[in-house]
């Protein structure tokens, strides 16, 4: 059976060596030496000054979300997986739709100022399947309007954008470490702020508020990452340059042999080096992609319909038509990558997709 992804193991050997070191510090969790030891190393393979790493991936965006959203009417994106939404909600927030490039799949900039009221506080935009969004307009728009830019980057690790990571820009921004992504903790995240004040507020934020043992700087929760998650991490970070060559050896071969006459594939923004995070195929309807994964489902081979169905479509939030990304929902399936998918599978994935086209 081939599944959409599949979680990278690291040897089971070095998950043990980082173990060890656990039970000889004795130290489960409160950001003991492990989580500092991946925090250092993930500031540094990322080239950013500040890096604090979270139980989830979710829980970033919620805390990001009670610091600057004021619960006021929130900018987003409904091409996204579900928790950019959710969260939005969940912090007593009101999500604002605007639609998205029918090329780049993220939020399209050129229609955000139509959408800002005297409610809005934030914007948050995701940078779909690792592409980034068009930052230097979003930053633009924010600064006129006096807002604050969160951004999701739950795919976008490692991803550069004019040279610089992506983790740069915004206000806020947020990762994912779940056991899908290609950097994961089993499951985890993190959050990054430039600035210095911001960034001790997510840091006693994601702590329950705590000034040391006694005291408290503010209200708080429990974001905190343990040793465990912290050693699976650690393990999987030096696995980074096969993990990253074995996805890009994936892709190259999807770009090569796949039949791009009869769909399409996601437009990379300019200047932009990607990670190789996802391989989403558009088809031209949704019968076709339907025809398609059937055949697929028949060879044991299970692609998966990222991001579907539109979140301005899901039950707990008004429906407000947004045609481009209802589309694109409908007609968009991601394709098996992952570390360790063989030519052979590739073969057939790729032979039964030419042929159901």
């Amino acid at each position: 059976m081939i599944n959409v992804t599949k979680t990278f193991f690291p040897p089971i050997e070095e998950y043990q060596e980082q173990l060890q070191r656990i039970w000889k510090n004795q130290w489960l969790t409160n950001r003991g030496e492990l989580v500092l030891e991946l925090e250092e190393k993930l500031k540094n393979y990322l080239s950013v000054d500040h890096i604090l790493v979270t139980n989830n991936g979710t829980i970033p965006i919620q805390i990001a979300l009670k610091l600057l959203g004021n619960g006021g009417e929130i900018i987003t994106t409904p091409f996204s997986y579900v928790a950019t939404s959710a969260a939005i909600v969940w912090e007593n927030c009101t999500p604002v739709f605007v639609d998205i490039h029918p090329e780049y799949l993220t939020i399209d900039e050129t229609k955000i100022e139509a959408a800002i009221t005297d409610k809005t506080t934030c914007i948050l935009a995701t940078h779909v399947f690792g592409n980034p969004c068009h930052v230097e307009a979003i930053e633009a728009i924010a600064q006129k309007h006096y807002l604050k830019v969160i951004y999701d980057a739950a795919h976008a690790f490692g991803v550069t954008c004019n040279g610089k990571s992506i983790f740069e820009y915004g206000d806020v921004s947020t990762c994912s470490f779940h056991a899908t992504k290609l950097f994961h903790t089993g499951e985890g995240g993190a959050l990054f702020a430039k600035d210095k004040a911001l960034q001790h507020q997510l840091f006693y934020s994601h702590n329950f508020g705590h000034d040391g043992p006694l005291a408290f700087h503010g209200l708080g929760i429990n974001g905190k990452i343990s040793e465990l998650q912290a050693a699976m991490g650690l393990a999987v970070f030096s696995h980074m340059e096969t993990i990253l060559s074995e996805r890009k050896r994936v892709v190259d071969f999807y770009n090569e042999n796949l039949d791009l006459s009869q769909i399409q594939t996601l437009k990379m923004r300019a200047n932009t080096q990607w990670n190789y995070s996802y391989y989403p195929v558009v088809f031209k309807d949704e019968a076709s992609l339907l025809q398609v994964q059937k055949a697929l489902n028949a060879e044991q081979i299970f692609p998966r319909r990222y991001f579907y169905p539109s979140l301005n479509t899901i039950n707990y939030i008004e429906n407000t038509s947004m045609p481009v990304s209802e589309s694109i929902a409908a007609r968009t399936l991601c394709l098996p990558l992952y570390v360790g998918l063989d030519e052979n599978d590739l073969k057939r994935i790729v032979s039964t997709i030419n042929s159901g086209l």
